[in-house]
């Protein structure tokens, strides 16, 4: 029998995708090795589409017991990769001869797991992730993120959108990491009379921004905001060409399926949290978002897709 691992990483969207390369790494050094993910319902979706990940536990840890999960046997390892107790008590229900977490931890989840301190080189928070694999016997030289889109959603997905299209997120979880939505809508009237069609995404919060940026275009994107579940967003940004956003989930998911991600940011340098592997397609500016040209990003766009 192989051995087991579990990852109790549980949100949020961006966080969970850029957790993925946790599981290709043990799978590298133990292919037989049985990965179990622990998450939030909300996030599933993503995990579910992981080809390195055998066993998906649904679950919201909270003071009550009852809502730990109940995890059957022992785990050669388990590692917290989120560092809050939420993460750590679905660890410390675990059966485990090794308990392992990410550096930084809080709320009292370096009780239950020994924290791995990343390698000097590791920048980017993926490969700080990684790290974490590494001290229980993984291995990667460069992350794999494992993403397939799920047959079913991509043949419903076709029937919706352009055949070529860049795909545009105008959320995030804070408002200082939103490009505005006049930029936007420059964007899309400069794509639009290059011949290139675009799609807006986001989840259901998004739909007051996505209204904003629609009604300043000229040009009209499709609008998919709130309509897509999260496994649906794999399929959706696997027919893209590209993908435009801040520092959101969608911007890190778009790297992880390999299609170029142009980033937008201000408050969080690049270096450490761009989409992974695409620094060269970001651009920043300290003094904030409202600095970063419209047209400047068209030309990103345009590069990325050999237009």
């Amino acid at each position: 029998m192989g051995e087991r691992y579990l990852i109790s990483r549980l949100s949020s969207l961006g966080d969970v995708v850029c957790t993925l390369p946790v599981a290709a790494a043990l799978k590298a050094t133990k292919p037989d090795a049985t990965i179990t993910w622990a998450v939030d319902p909300r996030f599933a979706g993503i995990v579910e589409c992981c080809r390195f990940v055998d066993e998906v536990v649904r679950c919201s840890p909270k003071f009550d017991p009852k809502t730990w999960p109940k995890l059957e046997g022992e785990f050669d390892a388990a590692l917290d990769m989120q560092g809050l107790l939420k993460s750590a008590l679905v660890v410390r229900n675990a059966k485990a001869k090794d308990k392992a977490g990410y550096h930084w931890q809080r709320e009292g989840a370096w009780l239950f797991s020994s924290r791995v301190l990343p390698d000097s080189s590791s920048i980017h928070i993926v490969d700080q992730y990684v790290d974490v694999a590494r001290a229980v016997g993984g291995q990667a030289d460069r992350a794999d993120f494992g993403l397939q889109p799920n047959p079913d959603d991509l043949q419903n997905l076709k029937s919706k959108i352009p055949n070529e299209m860049v795909v545009m997120n105008g959320g995030a979880g804070w408002v200082t990491k939103r490009w505005p939505p006049a930029h936007f809508a420059k964007l899309i009237d400069s794509l639009a009379e290059r011949g290139i069609q675009t799609v807006l995404m986001g989840g259901k919060t998004d739909k007051d921004v996505a209204a904003e940026i629609a009604s300043q275009a000229t040009h009209k994107p499709l609008d998919l905001v709130g309509q897509t579940s999260v496994r649906e967003l794999v399929a959706l940004l696997s027919l893209a060409k590209a993908h435009v956003g801040g520092d959101t989930g969608s911007s890190h998911l778009a790297a992880g399926i390999g299609i170029p991600a142009i980033g937008l940011y201000s408050i969080t340098k690049p270096a450490r949290s761009c989409p992974y592997g695409q620094v060269e397609r970001c651009h920043y500016d300290p003094r904030g978002l409202s600095f970063i040209e419209p047209e400047a990003v068209a030309m990103t766009v345009l590069e990325a897709i050999g237009a």
